[in-house]
């Protein structure tokens, strides 16, 4: 009799934790956002100048990450949108930057080139060819076979095309030349009503009347101190008869035209409209205006995030309007790298100095040729790479390995150069945070045989696109938020790596994640046994702590003696580790094949 009670009694619990587990509803529509260069101190620093309908309702209402990490260097568009929605690093995707040099051919590649596609209402030939794994967009329309609306939109090509991945319906960006909403043929045919609206409503037909100066009183802008004060500003689109889509697209009003299009998209399909769930990849704009310095236009940056803030308030509004955000799950991050700055004026006596690439390049030739004899061994240089003549060294039957050790032992000497890696220290040398995040960053398609590490304060000149960056190793904090479908609002200072977006967005909507994505997604119930509202609730009593939350790989135990709900001082069961409430840990084995 007590046996049959307690399987009845067992029976009962699984069900209602099953019950439990499904009551918690799929969201109709997701929506990534994406924001170029956005940096959470400056959503801290200019609060004071927002409304309540963006960035403050975010915080109210949303759960925040002011720490995301990306654990790779040399963050771009391209690179950033990548990591986000494959869940993994360049290492995997491919995609180490906007662009690269080609091994092959000796070219520079850019990410999303591919003279196989056409370019719908643009030159540029444009595909996902270089993105070697799967991404979000690609796993819903596995997983729905095809019946999910998946859309990317975008100021920029690179942009839209990394979100989009392999399998969405549609990819759109700004064309640079004409300011039209263009695409590509890889993605099938071009809706109707994009046509329409660059027919009636396009870019182009507006631009001369637009005009951006201050949103608020001059007197408001005061958060970003800058050697030369500014009087106000006004910069009228229809005097620049060069580049003048190129400067809108750093201009505030770029958002607005997303928006724009992203209330076409929800008027003329069934996005958010059925029980099949649908994604919306979107990009903002955050940095300065024509890719200048602080220095330059302090009122402009201060002023893209007040006008950002209204842009995220309408943005909102018209989801909530259009399908409801308790049916919406959104997440909004950073591509987490700001436009570099100018060099330290010299008065101020700061440790700097200019690295040439090119000069350094020849120098190593000429000290190669000096211990193995003639011969081009530096077959070119990229970024901060020096990519070797392999088949020469195989000719001359020389040790690839000690010619690398031997070059890496030369450039270390030049002035500038901190530290020179060879690409087999990158892949085969022992573990360090530095080596990872290089090898993080590394592809073989691509990638050189010597990475060079340049002095924090010099100042890196490339000979290819005539730009000059100055090295600096503190990047801007990055926030993450999360937003609608059940998730409670709270505000973490704990670190968590960007690679956990894709896996915990594919949780909540019940598909796989990425095929390359190994990270846990940040679906923890800290109560200590499953729970029956929503997944990311955490009461306020059971702090978190850096052992828990946010890792990425491992078993999960604690060794926390703080008051952390895993911990032993929380007064859980310590025998076998602390695992995830509710049994195992949510994998992408517990996915949803939409039928």
């Amino acid at each position: 009799m007590k046996e049959r009670i307690l399987t009845s009694l067992i029976t009962a619990f699984v069900l209602t934790g099953l019950q439990a587990q499904n009551s918690s509803q799929t969201p109709k529509l997701v929506v990534g956002l994406t924001i170029d260069q956005l940096r959470a101190d400056y959503i801290e620093a200019f609060s004071a100048m927002y409304g309540e309908r963006g960035f403050k309702r975010l915080l109210k209402e949303g759960r925040v990450y002011y720490n995301a990490e990306y654990d790779f260097f040399n963050l771009d568009r391209s690179s950033a949108v990548a990591s986000v929605y494959t869940g993994t690093t360049p290492y995997y995707n491919g995609i180490v930057g906007d662009r690269w040099m080609d091994r092959n051919s000796l070219r520079i590649v850019k990410s999303v080139d591919d003279p196989n596609f056409m370019g719908i209402y643009t030159s540029e030939s444009t595909s996902p060819q270089h993105l070697l794994v799967s991404t979000l967009s690609d796993e819903l329309m596995v997983a729905t076979q095809g019946r999910a609306e998946v859309y990317s939109i975008a100021p920029t090509r690179e942009m839209a095309v990394m979100a989009a991945g392999h399998a969405a319906k549609g990819a759109f960006w700004i064309n640079s030349e004409t300011g039209k909403w263009s695409g590509t043929t890889y993605y099938g045919s071009f809706p109707e009503w994009v046509s329409a609206y660059n027919d009636r409503e396009g870019l182009d037909f507006r631009i001369n009347s637009l005009v951006w100066g201050p949103y608020l009183p001059v007197t408001s802008y005061k958060y970003v101190t800058t050697e030369v004060p500014q009087v106000t500003f006004k910069h009228d689109f229809s005097d620049e008869r060069l580049d003048k889509f190129k400067k809108f697209k750093t201009s505030p009003y770029a958002n607005d035209e997303v928006n724009r299009l992203v209330n076409v998209f929800l008027t003329n399909t069934n996005i958010g409209k059925d029980n099949t769930p649908d994604l919306l990849t979107l990009s903002y704009y955050a940095g300065n205006y024509a890719h200048k310095s602080n220095t330059e236009y302090a009122m402009e940056i201060q002023d893209a995030y007040v006008r950002l803030d209204n842009t995220l308030g309408d943005l909102l509004d018209l989801i909530d309007r259009k399908v409801g955000l308790n049916n919406t799950l959104i997440f909004i991050t950073s591509t987490g790298y700001t436009d570099p700055d100018p060099a330290d004026p010299p008065q101020y006596r700061i440790p700097s100095g200019e690295f040439h690439i090119k000069r350094c390049a020849a120098l190593l030739n000429m000290y190669l040729m000096a211990v193995y004899g003639q011969g081009q061994y530096v077959e070119t240089y990229y970024d901060r790479q020096i990519y070797l003549n392999h088949k020469l060294i195989e000719e001359k039957k020389l040790d690839l390995t000690e010619v690398m050790n031997r070059s890496c032992d030369f450039v270390v000497q030049m002035s500038g150069v901190r530290s020179a890696y060879s690409s087999q220290r990158i892949l085969l040398g022992a573990w360090d945070p530095q080596i990872e995040k290089l090898r993080n960053s590394f592809s073989a398609n691509c990638s050189g045989d010597l990475y060079i590490e340049v002095m924090p304060g010099w100042s890196v000149i490339s000979e290819y696109s005539n730009t000059q960056k100055v090295i600096r190793e503190a990047y801007p904090s990055v926030p993450l938020i999360f937003l609608g479908a059940g998730v409670k609002p709270e505000i973490l200072y704990t670190p968590v790596k960007m690679a956990t977006v894709a896996p915990t967005v594919a949780h909540f909507m019940r598909i796989r994640a990425p095929n390359a994505a190994s990270a846990s997604p940040l679906t923890a119930c800290p109560t200590g046994r499953a729970s029956t509202s929503s997944p990311w609730r955490t009461p306020a009593s059971s702090p978190l702590c850096s052992s828990c939350w946010g890792e990425t790989t491992g078993p999960r135990h604690c060794t926390s003696t703080s008051a952390c709900w895993r911990s032993p001082a929380a007064g859980l069961p310590s025998s076998g580790g602390h695992s995830w409430p509710g049994g195992p840990s949510p994998t992408r084995e517990r996915a949803i094949i939409w039928s």
